[in-house]
């Protein structure tokens, strides 16, 4: 598994960090674990710096309908997106469908501004 999470529940945070290459199966996981958790309004803090999407473009549809399946359910919480250094076309769609769901949502080269603008959000 390349993507390890913790939950805060003080804070309704969900903290997301990405290792090596990611699958659509690590997100899926992901993303079952928040709905199932019933976290899908909390705030997510998800660091990819050093993660490597290893999914298609295609796979990334796979993805996006499951993100849509959520925030057609309810509030979808905000985000901050720490991203790569390299983009992949992949990224960029998967990072599309988080920018679809009506939520605060920001991309960020570093962790700390990506940790303090999160936990000033409201959820």
């Amino acid at each position: 598994m390349s993507l390890h999470w913790t939950v805060h529940s003080n804070s309704k945070l969900v903290t997301v960090v990405a290792e090596g290459d990611v699958t659509r199966a690590d997100i899926e996981a992901y993303l079952a674990m928040v709905t199932g958790g019933g976290l899908v309004e909390w705030r997510k803090l998800f660091d990819a710096r050093k993660g490597r999407g290893a999914f298609t473009v295609e796979e990334v549809e796979g993805i996006g309908v499951r993100i849509r399946e959520a925030a057609a359910v309810g509030t979808v919480g905000p985000i901050a997106f720490v991203v790569p250094e390299v983009e992949t076309p992949a990224l960029r769609r998967f990072l599309g469908f988080l920018a679809a769901a009506r939520r605060p949502m920001r991309l960020f080269r570093e962790i700390e501004p990506a940790r303090r603008w999160i936990m000033k959000t409201k959820v």
